[in-house]
């Protein structure tokens, strides 16, 4: 039985040639998206800007219009509605009002009374100022420590070269996908901040075959130029990559469009996440070594002479 190859066996693309363009491409998706941040800022979550929450489900396909309509003259600030997996739920955040608990579960009655007895309320949250703020500076927390620990382990593993270039590559992972949130103007919530630690952990996965395949190739071919064996690293590992790369992303799309709305934004972030991990571990992780003076080193740990010169 013959095995699936999505790339042909003894493909030989020319990545390190090409990597002046992926710099270039990398160096302004990461500014975009600093800049995206900056003038757009993010559309956050009830988890992280504080609020009400309630989930409703109608006795038929609910009127999104009409009940906008209901509820926008309470005077409760600010009110989203959203459909939320079916045509009959719907999902309702209020902005956090001024007072306390108190004044929150006013603003509750209120929907309430607007919506009527026949609407079902299938559950109301509540996230204070200080609860919000905790869980994004926990959420910020938990990225770089992400980050910081990928760094030990690929130290630990390779060397510090391969360490830096790998996160190098994942913190352009995140800034990317933090740009696309701002750009689109999908919510940030704690499930998007779980998106990228699961990004940071596909993307370094891809990273760490290809550089294993470098880090074997150093030893095997000693007066190859550190460009040609880069590429050839790459090229060999390129078929296992696509093919992990297509199937997750098969799997993303089927929850993307049948999850329903409560994963969506999470769907979204790993299958851009897949996209941006693929491209970064082999157009930008791996082409950032030739500028990491790395020396060839035996099988026992000694260095086999000087590292060879750089491929135009």
């Amino acid at each position: 039985m013959r095995s699936l190859h999505l790339v042909p066996a003894g493909i030989a693309l020319p990545f390190i040639p090409n990597r002046k363009l992926f710099f270039t491409l990398s160096s302004f998706l990461v500014l975009a998206s600093l800049v995206l941040f900056a003038v757009l800022g993010l559309n956050y979550g009830i988890d992280f800007k504080g609020g009400i929450l309630i989930e409703v489900k109608t006795t038929e396909e609910a009127d999104i219009g009409a009940m906008r309509g209901a509820l926008s003259g309470l005077g409760v600030g600010e009110v989203g509605l959203q459909e939320f997996g079916a045509p009959d739920e719907v999902l309702i955040r209020i902005q956090r009002q001024e007072g306390g608990e108190g004044a929150q579960q006013v603003a509750v009655e209120k929907v309430k009374a607007a919506l009527g007895s026949g609407v079902e309320y299938r559950r109301t949250e509540f996230v204070g100022p200080k609860v919000s703020d905790e869980l994004f500076w926990d959420g910020v927390s938990a990225v770089t420590a992400a980050i910081f620990a990928i760094l030990l382990y690929i130290w630990f593993r390779f060397e510090w070269q391969f360490g830096l270039c790998a996160v190098v590559a994942l913190v352009h992972d995140v800034f990317s996908t933090i740009g696309i949130f701002a750009l689109l103007g999908m919510e940030f919530n704690l499930s998007t901040v779980a998106a990228i630690l699961t990004i940071a952990g596909y993307s370094i996965n891809d990273t760490v075959v290809v550089f294993d395949r470098v880090r074997e190739n150093l030893r095997k071919y000693k007066k190859m130029g550190l460009g040609e064996l880069f590429d050839q690293s790459i090229n060999e590992t390129l078929s296992r990559t696509v093919m992990t790369s297509v199937t997750t992303l098969l799997a993303l799309m089927a929850l993307y469009f049948l999850g329903g709305e409560v994963i969506r934004g999470f769907s979204f972030a790993m299958i851009w996440g897949v996209l941006i991990g693929t491209y970064s571990s082999i157009c930008l992780a791996v082409p950032l070594l030739l500028y990491m003076n790395l020396r060839r080193r035996q099988p026992g740990g000694g260095e086999a002479g000087e590292a060879a010169e750089e491929t135009p």
